[in-house]
């Protein structure tokens, strides 16, 4: 087992007063304090999740000028075209569509 390392990280979550009584009964049934409890149980997961998921790259993320670049074109073709009056419009009081 490696060695006990200095914990002086801090995590902080909300939780449902029902999941406490849930959590903190387990953490007696294994005879570990709660945040023994929580920590181990989200290491556990994590290392779970890395080696379950060790063969997906993940997601690439589109640099942020790009995606403005992308959003400000989208917003450009959403707009109706100058000179039009788009799917439904008036002219000389009669709906057109």
């Amino acid at each position: 087992m490696p060695p006990e390392q200095a914990r002086t990280a801090r995590v902080e979550a909300r939780i449902a007063p029902e999941a406490l009584a849930i959590v903190k009964r387990a953490a007696e049934m294994r005879g570990r304090s709660v945040s023994d409890f929580v920590v181990a149980a989200a290491q556990e997961a994590a290392a779970r999740t890395i080696e379950e998921n060790a063969n997906h790259s993940p997601p690439r993320r589109r640099p942020a000028r790009l995606r403005r670049r992308r959003s400000r074109s989208a917003a450009a073709d959403a707009r109706p075209a100058p000179g039009s009056r788009g799917v439904s419009g008036t002219h000389q009081g009669v709906m057109v569509r």
